[in-house]
């Protein structure tokens, strides 16, 4: 399976912080915003992954993240001329997929919870049909929404709807199976000129191969498109990364515990940052792993 980060957009909900530079790249408490994306594509064991970015946006996102080979990854990058719409990523990144499978993620959205490695890894084997998660919210109204009938198999996706059916919000985490590029070519713009991811979730569902898995109190979601949700995203993170003395979202433990990459490696990355605690806690993994 392949994955694509939608990191494009202007973020203007985050102006003028982000008038200068890419929201995805803007810090979560002690890493980019796209690490946390970055890292959830990880744990699914999916390596190669297509990073869409505004045009000016190429260069530091380049800058940042390479080519993937420093994390045992592959990095392909395609630019977003402009936010026409989620959905939108399928025709930017049709070649890239070649009919394969693929998770989408967007690149403002941090997910966690103990059990998530597992899910993901699940989630990553589909081949036929789509899977989306639902997380419960207070303002379902302000998201795509899953219904569900009495047997919690769901019956509808609407986007931004006034009366919800549901207070589950489909989160921007997405597995497809290899036929998303040709039902996205089929989209119509929506009122706001946009390709909505919606409408194809809904292509799925109308052929009775949309599942929802429902998110329950163990995880954690946090889209990062305002300030305030941003200042939240970033004291959650600090908070179990001081009380628990681990990282969340840390590329290098991550590829280390996989083993797409070795000792060597990992304290190399330790000793190129070892005058802060980022550094410091690469070089503590290295010599307390057996």
């Amino acid at each position: 399976m392949r994955g694509i980060i939608l990191a494009g957009g202007t973020g203007t909900r985050l102006h003028p912080l982000t008038k200068a530079v890419s929201k995805q790249l803007v810090p979560v408490y002690n890493k980019p915003m796209v690490y946390y994306p970055l890292a959830t594509l990880m744990l699914a064991g999916i390596r190669d992954i297509l990073v869409i970015t505004t045009p000016d946006d190429q260069t530091p996102f380049r800058r940042l993240l390479g080519d993937g080979a420093q994390w045992g990854l592959k990095f392909s990058y395609a630019a977003q001329p402009s936010p026409d719409g989620l959905a939108q990523a399928f025709l930017i990144g049709e070649e890239f997929l070649r009919g394969e499978p693929c998770c989408l993620i967007l690149g403002d959205n941090i997910f966690y919870g103990v059990g998530l490695p597992v899910m993901l890894r699940e989630a990553a084997t589909l081949t036929d049909g789509a899977l989306v998660f639902g997380y419960q919210v207070a303002e379902p109204e302000r998201f795509g929404v899953a219904g569900f009938d009495a047997a919690g198999n769901v019956t509808s996706i609407e986007e931004k709807p006034q009366n919800p059916k549901s207070k589950f919000a489909v989160t921007g985490l997405y597995f497809y199976d290899g036929s998303a590029p040709a039902l996205a070519k089929t989209l119509k713009p929506s009122a706001r000129g946009e390709l909505e991811i919606s409408d194809l979730n809904r292509l799925y569902l109308a052929k009775g191969k949309l599942k929802v898995r429902k998110l329950g109190r163990g995880y954690m979601w946090l889209d990062t498109g305002t300030y305030d949700s941003m200042v939240q995203a970033s004291e959650f993170v600090r908070s179990v990364e001081t009380r628990q003395n681990v990282m969340i979202a840390c590329p290098e433990e991550i590829a280390f515990s996989q083993g797409y990459i070795d000792r060597a490696a990992l304290i190399a990355h330790g000793n190129a940052m070892k005058q802060n605690s980022y550094g410091q806690y690469l070089l503590r993994l290295a010599e307390e792993a057996p």
